[in-house]
């Protein structure tokens, strides 16, 4: 499968990764996340590459309110993690942070592979920033043929095609993604639910909760219609006007972040204001098209770009914010549509959620 959910229960966590992917933020986001579940937390900074990771962890944990355990300065990361297992023992879940490279090199093998056996780690995560793209997939192939990961974090996922792009190599390492890290905040990390997440990235919320919450806005018919030609990899223009009449026939931009999990009551008046004003703007470019243009964007040349900018009463940059917006979501879409492994599991998780898309 591409998802697995990490259990609730006492364990052992060591978060792997190269440098800069958000390992140490991601170990108080994890800790934040137990906590809340009810669990006990200890932090073990085993860093021994950066030397800020020591003080980001020991913040982070004062943040949280999560007992710690390092030592600044040393540089042998066995010692620290065995250190941090006797002093954190009566924790229920612990969390070791490692050290990360530019690359996995052999001596990073093999301290990942010796704190993995002094810690009698539970669970092996590979932490992968979304904005790496496609090299998500070597670079957790070679982690897992390293040191058998048994699940993957994906950080840094704002929706864009590269992230897209990261959770379908990802779900080509034998590793299930486990988490999204959804923003910057302590709390902004959430269990990944694929249908929650490919309905978020092609903006339509979370489709669950929005059939569940606006069925009188929304005809579901059309929804699942419109479902259907996204999940088999069809979406021009014509997809996308349809995307927002769904989105703006539910009214105002506020009661539809209210049924985004992660956005209700985070997004300020003035972000939901731009949001509406781009999405009308949008509805009245793709008005003043053909029906050729909408079929085939890459038909809308510079002497077209000018064309529909006059008769949609706007400027030729939003005609090409417009393309860029289309073809951000074509791109994720082709890369879970072409995925098959990742497509029959959304089709069976939305079926379950009683959206009949008669497959």
């Amino acid at each position: 499968g591409t998802s697995r959910e990490v259990p609730i229960q006492k364990q052992r966590i060591l978060l792997v990764g190269l440098y800069g992917q958000g390992k140490t933020t991601t170990a108080g986001k994890l800790a934040k996340y137990f906590q809340k579940k009810g669990l006990s937390v200890g932090l073990v900074a085993a860093d021994v590459h950066r030397p800020a990771a020591y003080d980001q962890l020991k913040q982070l944990s004062e943040q949280i309110n999560a007992s710690f355990h390092g030592e600044p300065g040393a540089k042998d990361a066995l010692k620290i993690a065995k250190a941090g297992v006797k002093a954190l023992e009566a924790m229920d879940v612990l969390i070791v942070d490692s050290s990360g490279r530019h690359a996995l090199e052999p001596d990073l093998i093999k301290e990942i592979e010796s704190v993995g056996k002094a810690v009698q780690a539970d669970e092996r995560l590979l932490v992968v920033d979304a904005t790496v793209g496609q090299q998500a997939g070597p670079q957790g192939k070679a982690f897992h043929d390293a040191g058998g990961i048994t699940g993957v974090i994906v950080t840094k996922l704002d929706g864009t095609a590269k992230g897209g792009g990261a959770l379908s190599a990802v779900a080509e390492v034998k590793a299930p993604i486990v988490f999204i890290g959804v923003g910057e905040k302590i709390d902004d990390l959430e269990k990944f639910e694929p249908p929650r997440f490919i309905s978020r990235l092609l903006g339509m919320g979370d489709l669950e909760t929005l059939l569940e919450h606006a069925q009188e806005a929304i005809d579901a018919q059309k929804a699942e219609a419109l479902t259907k030609k996204i999940m088999a990899g069809k979406f021009t223009l014509h997809e996308m006007y349809e995307q927002i009449e769904m989105l703006t026939d539910m009214g105002p931009m506020r009661k539809l972040a209210s049924l985004i999990p992660g956005v209700g009551g985070k997004m300020k008046d003035s972000d939901m204001e731009d949001t509406q004003a781009r999405l009308r703007r949008f509805k009245i470019i793709m008005d003043s098209m053909t029906d050729e243009e909408m079929t085939d964007p890459k038909t809308v040349k510079s002497s077209r770009v000018q064309r529909i900018a006059r008769g949609a009463g706007v400027a030729p940059r939003d005609v090409k914010e417009l393309l860029r917006n289309y073809e951000t979501s074509r791109k994720a879409i082709k890369g879970f549509a072409g995925n098959r492994k990742m497509r029959k599991q959304i089709l069976q998780q939305l079926e379950a959620s009683g959206v009949d898309l008669g497959e």
